[in-house]
């Protein structure tokens, strides 16, 4: 298949790539870096009426949750008009299988008896990043049944992996742990520990992404998840176990957000009905990965 990835030179466009690739899909990537804003729409038809594609893979968009709260008039503009844009292109020039990436952020505040997530939970959103979410998702209802344009909504649960940015919490640890080992340093500042999450992989989540644009179905929303929540506070304290001196983790009142959703974990049923998708890397080899990545970037040595 060609495939079309907006957001190519990102965190999870960049490994989607090479996955299509060794899958044998020839792969076209638009990126802010170089291709069409996707905040041009007549740029972005052209380019979608140019490569052609098969099939897009929608990635492109803003994804810094804690920035949204400084700048919300810029995440929904790049979240939810970006995703009209990519829509209305495909639409206008064939209409190839599109698989739109949201997150779990749109369930918010979620009552713990309604644990674990379903598809058919309400959208309660906390962050203006997930009411920006919401609205390209529903931009994608719309456009399945209003133009028959075959949509898949993904809404990913949290994942990491190496080449994230530090402005994410595992390799924010994993900098300032690296950075210890370099100087010698023992605190490492931390924000919120008590956030619950699940995490994936990023290498399993770009191939459940490859999955359903083979086998889901369109106008469906799947979550993308393990089922299985973990503490903020273990998350670092697994970062600080691998460290190659003893270090300790001290709150930083900088480092808070203003609100946090206290529990996020999705039900993966539906993915794996549709696609037979079962995690595979273990969250300790992710930690690692992470890790000896930020090692590299702080010239960091093991003692």
């Amino acid at each position: 298949m060609k495939a079309l990835v907006t957001g190519s030179a990102g965190f999870v466009g960049r490994h989607l790539t090479a996955h299509l690739e060794a899958h044998g899909d020839t792969v076209v990537g638009i990126d802010r870096t170089d291709g069409p804003d996707l905040l041009d729409g007549p740029a972005v038809a052209a380019a979608v009426a140019e490569i052609e594609p098969d099939v897009v893979y929608h990635l492109g968009g803003w994804s810094d949750v804690g920035a949204s709260w400084d700048h919300p008039r810029a995440a929904f503009e790049v979240n939810a008009l970006g995703t009209l844009n990519v829509l209305q292109a495909c639409t206008a020039h064939g209409a190839p299988r599109v698989l739109a990436v949201s997150s779990a952020d749109v369930y918010g505040r979620v009552d713990p008896s309604e644990l674990p997530i379903r598809e058919d939970a309400p959208f309660r959103p906390v962050t203006p990043y997930a009411a920006s979410k919401i609205a390209a998702d529903q931009l994608c209802l719309q456009a399945w049944l209003g133009y028959g344009l075959p949509v898949l909504r993904v809404r990913a649960f949290n994942h990491l992996g190496p080449g994230q940015s530090p402005a994410f919490l595992a390799p924010a640890l994993a900098e300032r742990i690296a950075r210890n080992e370099r100087d010698g340093s023992e605190v490492v500042p931390v924000g919120n520990l008590t956030p619950r999450r699940d995490v994936t992989d990023v290498r399993d989540v770009v191939r459940a992404y490859r999955l359903l644009m083979l086998h889901g179905e369109p106008g469906e929303a799947y979550n993308v998840c393990t089922g299985t929540d973990h503490a903020v506070a273990e998350l670092a304290e697994r970062l600080v176990a691998l460290a190659s001196h003893p270090m300790r983790l001290e709150p930083d009142p900088a480092l808070q957000r203003p609100v946090e959703t206290p529990v996020l974990r999705g039900d993966p049923t539906k993915l794996h009905e549709a696609t037979g998708w079962e995690p595979e890397i273990p969250l300790e080899r992710t930690l690692a990965d992470v890790l000896a990545e930020a090692r590299a970037a702080a010239g960091a040595t093991l003692a």
